[in-house]
Parts: C-alpha cells; structure tokens; sequence
C-alpha cells in the first residue's frame, strides 16, 4: 500500500497544473493523437489500477472526460521518477522516454481527446451480469424464432444441397457419416427433420457431444507430471456423461450432480460418480511443497468451476485482486472454502477410490460436516494467512448471497453452490451453455470467448438472441440440451449453405471425429460402448523418450482399438500421436475450443500414419466385397460411403486413371485424405 497522501486527489485546473506549468507547458507542443498514441498506452500499463474496476487514488484513465475531471497533480513526476516506491507503474518495465514525452505533449496541449468518446460502464453494468431477459422476437418473414432474430426482414441465404445437409447433420450430432441405408432412406423421405429427430435418441449422440464437455472439464485418464499414473476407473465419469447426454438429463441437474451429487437428497451411485468433475485435474503424486500442492489443487477446482459453468477467470484473483475483472481476492478465497473440505482419498503416492454401494468411483470424499478455516492467502503463499472467509460467490452477481446451508454428514457447502449455479437467478450459466451449443453447431459461438463472459472477454455479435435463446433454455424447454440442438438444427441459419454469406464457419473436424469417421468407411468401427479405456497403437519412435519403453503403453488388439475415439486412453505424459498432432484438447486446464492448426505433421499422419493406411486396406476390401471388381462401380460406392454424394464426371475420369497404375487400397488412401473428408462440408 502507498502512503496516502500520495493518491491526494486534486481536481484540474488548480492544484495540477500549477504544478505541471513549468515542466509540461515550458517544452515545445507536438500534435499528440489520443486514440493512436495516449489510449492504447494507458489501457497497456494503466487501467488495470486505474480503470472500471480499479480506481487506486480515485484516479480513473480509462477514458478522456475522466482523466480530465480527476488527474493526479504529481502524474507526470511519478511517471518519470527513480524512485521505486514513487514510480508509476509500480510493477513491470518503467515507461520508456518516448512513452513519457508522449504523455507530456499531451498533457501539455491541453488533453484533448474525442468529444464522442465513450466511457465504459460500471462492472456492475456488464451485459454478462445482468438478469438473462426475453426479449420480442423482431418483425420478420420467418417464423422460427432463430431466423427472426438472424435475418429479420431480410432474405435468408439458399439453403444447403440437401445431401450435403444430411452428411452436416449426422457429423455434428454423431461424428459419423451417413450410412448408404441412411442416405437411400432421406433421398426417399426428404425429411431432415426427422432425421434429427433419430439422431438425437442414437447412443452416438451422447458419445460425439460427451467429447466437447471433456474438453471443458479437463478430462484426461491419467495424472500427469512424473509418475503420470492412471486415474483409477476415472472412465466411470466419462460414462456418466455420455450417458446423462443420452438421457437428456436437465442442465441444470446436470451441474449439481458434478458439483455436490454426493451431498444431494437423492444421492444415487451416478451421482457421487459425477463429482468425478472435482478430480480430474492434473495432480503431483510427489509434491515439493504439499501446502502449496494442497492449494494447487483447489485452485484447479475454483478455476475449472468458475470457467466451465460461470465463464469467469477467477483463478486470476488467487494472488490479488483481478487486474480487469470485478472479481476480488476474497471472492475466490470465499469459493476455496467452499470446497477447502474435500481430502483427497490418497495412500501416499498412491490414489484410492471410493467406495459406493460396491463400485469403485473416483472422487474426492467429504468426511466431515465441520468445515476447516478458510483465510485469504496473501499474495498467494500457503504460509501467509489473512482475513478469515466464509463460502460465498462473487459479489458481482449477486444482491444477497445465496444460502450455505450445513449437514450432518457433509458440510452442504459444494451444495449450496451447485444450486446457486443451476439457479434461474444466476445470470451466467444458461448463458454460457446456451453459447457452447451454438459454438460447436456454428463454428464459432455468439460470444466468440467461451470461457470468459466477463469485461475482457468478446460481446455478443447477438446480444437480444443470445438472451432470447439462455430464457428460452431454463424457461420452456427445463434445460433440455436436446431440445436446444432441435431448435438450431431445424433453423435456416443452420441449414445455409456455407458457399454464401452464412453463419458458419469453415471447419476441420475434430480428430475424433476423422478417425471415427474413417473406422465407418471402413467397415471396421467397433461399437462396443463404456467401460475402461482402450490404448490404440502407436509409432514405436513415439515411446523412445520414455524410462519404460516396455510397460508404459501396452496397445489393445485391433478389434478393441476400433472403438471409437472418446474410448480412447488420454495419458497427459503420452498423447496418442495421431490425436496430439491434429489438435487434441489441453487436458491441464479447461478448452473452450480446439485449436485448429495447419502443419506439416498433420499431413504425414494422415497419409503415412499406420492406422490410416491399416483403414485404407479395409475399406478397399470392403469395396471389392461389395461392389465387385468394376472400377466404376467401385468408385461410385467409395464416394457415397465417404462423402454422401456420386463422383462428378471428372472425378471419376481422374480416378478410373489413377486405378489403371495404382492398387485400389491406394485410391481409399487418397480418399481419406481428401479435404472433403475431414470437412463438414
């Protein structure tokens, strides 16, 4: 803390410019412009103490008016001093000499800045932290709801080829092709609606869908650093979340179930395996420091928690106070307590499961209902301990804290914070949902930030929408994801054909989706569902690294390494090559999206890797079995398998001449290799 009479507040013209005469107004004036040069440096190095959120000495520099209205008189002298209890900014690389002669020409000249500048509002006045709305639906020709809002009283762009549609549909809802069956039957019906329909109560829905929420809660099968050992039946969680997709579980049981199932009235065997979400975090089997170690794992917990159901940074706040969010140490201290009772079932370096009615469940376990202390950690260190806190949410979001009620068995705090959570009264969590969904049907969400609602994070390009649609979700439909997938699916937005202006971005499929897509053409998917994980084969080169070579990756046969990809064992120290090389999720901290890279690698795996050549071979026996030994026929069913539609008159040209000189399994080679495969569309 300064000394206050450093952030005595002295309004202009008086005090501050009487100080500043000699200094500002005695060198030559240069034409400064604000917006170019005085603006992008104060938000650089100023406004995280002298902004919305901070106002260290009541000064604010985050807008002209204001800087006007409230200038320190010793500005420019703390800027340029020596001292390094006097200079200003107090942390980081001091202001360069040109920065500096920049702020004083300013000044010098008067301060000017845009007259039509807009001052950014209070914290409290972020659109993300207001109570979620329903809005009118606009005056539009169309009558779905999402149209209206999209296009209003303009034309819609030309809907998608209707094949191409059905290849879209069943790629988002399944991750898999069409089957020719499937393809036969819509030419027939043209009823993509009632495509949806059937693809929405398939089992693969809930594994294509379970993949996008285990990237949002970290999931991976083993630990991590050193040791990296298996997480002792973790797969049990992965099941529970295919398995509540595929039930339509409400969202917000959903979310209470993985926050507090074991704490719920009705606590059942699926519920206590659902708090598995607490757990999955990275964990150091051998800490250094195991009071730091202990406080890394709830900062995992309250990080995770706050960015996957809330979309706030509040692991930003462990050490001090959020540089940009309204988000305050103490809230997030308030949040560890929440969860400061949980221990972690542990002998040594070995993890333990709990058990629950006779099967083993990994989680963390709450032994008593007697909560310990809880203190702010100052600057973040275990030994340094401040005010005493008790659980609570951050104070931005709410009038009156929720209740914390306490039990018997448990201290009920994750309880309390699960229903505030799941709460129509929480502004965020329906949503951040509500986004996620649009994100992955559309490429890109209506907030282009999925993980951060907050002052930092993008506004959304639909706010009215975003509202109407987060409503609509808790309020007519009970939270129900797949009514929320109907609804968007059965859009025009959704239904536009890419080659127009439309919604949808250009997308590679995520790499689960190719390799499962390529198990299909093949013939050789395996549908086997649930249970422990799989280990397909890898490049012996990929083990050289490793102290054990011999034990530390044990692949599964091919028949059961042709499950599908969400079986698949994530090992954090051993990244399947194929599924790290085409953009695997981070599994240390929450992924509100993939990345989507474009390398070098990624062609050599899909072209040389073994697993696609080893599909290549398959899915050319498949052919020959089914289409006979006619050339012609043999590429007409190869394109209908892949790519839900005939070869064009070129394309069969093209590849009755590569067939002249080159096996069959080398055309199914090029096949999975083209564009078309790995694209929607």
């Amino acid at each position: 803390m300064r000394p206050p009479e450093l952030h005595r507040r002295i309004p202009l013209p008086s005090a501050f410019f009487a100080v500043l005469c000699a200094y500002a107004f005695s060198l030559p004036v240069k034409a400064v412009d604000y917006v170019k040069d005085i603006k992008p440096l104060l938000k650089e190095r100023c406004i995280s103490c002298h902004g919305t959120v901070k106002q260290k000495g009541d000064l604010r520099l985050d807008a002209g008016a204001l800087i006007q209205k409230g200038v320190h008189h010793d500005l420019l002298e703390r800027i340029a001093s020596t001292d390094e209890d006097e200079r200003m900014p107090p942390e980081g690389k001091r202001l360069s000499a040109e920065q500096i002669e920049l702020l004083r020409q300013w000044i010098a000249s008067g301060a000017p800045f845009p007259q039509d500048e807009v001052i950014p509002k209070k914290p409290s006045e972020h659109w993300s932290f207001q109570p979620v709305q329903s809005p009118p639906l606009p005056a539009s020709a169309f009558t779905h709801p999402i149209d209206a809002f999209v296009f209003g009283k303009r034309d819609a762009a030309p809907q998608a080829n209707p094949l191409a549609l059905l290849r879209r549909v069943h790629l988002d809802l399944t991750g898999l092709p069409p089957t020719i069956q499937e393809q036969e039957r819509f030419a027939k019906s043209g009823e993509l609606n009632a495509v949806i329909d059937d693809l929405l109560v398939r089992s693969e829905y809930g594994e294509r869908w379970a993949r996008h929420w285990l990237d949002v809660v970290r999931y991976a099968d083993s630990n991590g650093y050193e040791r990296d050992a298996e997480k002792p039946f973790v797969w049990r969680y992965r099941d529970y979340v295919i398995e509540s997709l595929n039930q339509d579980k409400p969202f917000d049981r959903f979310v209470m179930e993985q926050l507090a199932g074991d704490e719920m009235p009705d606590r059942s065997v699926a519920s206590v395996i659902a708090t598995g979400f607490l757990r999955l975090g990275h964990w150091d089997d051998e800490p250094a420091d195991p009071a730091a170690d202990r406080y890394d794992q709830l900062d995992d917990i309250v990080s995770t928690t706050g960015q996957a159901f809330l979309a706030l940074t509040i692991g930003c706040a462990r050490c001090h106070d959020h540089k940009f969010e309204p988000l305050a140490t103490r809230d997030y201290y308030s949040l560890i307590a929440v969860f400061n009772p949980l221990q972690r079932p542990a002998k040594g370096r070995t993890e333990l499961t709990l058990p629950v009615e006779g099967t083993e469940v990994y989680a963390w376990r709450e032994p008593f209902a007697k909560a310990p202390e809880t203190h702010v950690l100052v600057r973040g260190s275990p030994t340094r301990f401040g005010d005493l806190v008790e659980p609570a949410v951050p104070a931005i979001l709410v009038k009156q804290q929720p209740q914390f009620p306490s039990g018997e068995k448990t201290t009920q705090r994750r309880l309390g914070l699960a229903r505030w959570i799941a709460s129509e009264q929480n502004p965020l969590t329906a949503r951040v949902m509500v986004n996620r969904v649009w994100q992955q049907h559309f490429g890109q969400g209506l907030v282009t930030t999925a993980n951060d609602f907050g002052l930092m994070g993008a506004a959304p390009s639909q706010p009215e929408l975003l509202d109407w649609l987060a409503h609509w979700f808790m309020h007519d439909v009970r939270w129900s994801l797949k009514k929320l997938h109907r609804l968007i699916l059965t859009s025009r937005a959704w239904q536009m054909s890419k080659s127009t202006d439309s919604l949808m971005c250009y997308r590679r499929l995520e790499v689960e989706a190719i390799r499962d897509s390529m198990l299909a053409v093949s013939g050789q998917l395996n549908p086997k569902r649930f249970g422990p994980a799989m280990k397909p084969g890898i490049p012996k080169a990929a083990l050289e690294a490793n102290t054990d070579k011999e034990k530390v990756w044990q692949p599964s046969d091919e028949r059961e390494a042709s499950r599908r990809s969400i079986y698949a064992f994530i090992k954090r120290g051993l990244v399947i090559p194929m599924l790290e090389t085409l953009d695997l999720a981070d599994t240390v901290s929450s992924c509100p999206q993939r990345q989507v890279t474009t390398v070098a690698p990624q062609a050599l795996s899909l072209f040389n890797g073994e697993f696609v050549n080893q599909q290549a071979r398959h899915f050319a026996a498949r052919l020959q079995r089914e289409a006979g030994n006619d050339p012609e026929k043999q590429i007409t069913l190869a394109w209908k398998i892949a790519f839900c539609r005939e070869p064009t008159r070129d394309e069969m040209a093209e590849m009755r001449m590569f067939l002249q000189d080159q096996p069959l399994e080398q055309a199914c080679r090029v096949i999975l290799n083209l564009n078309e495969f790995v694209y929607p569309e």
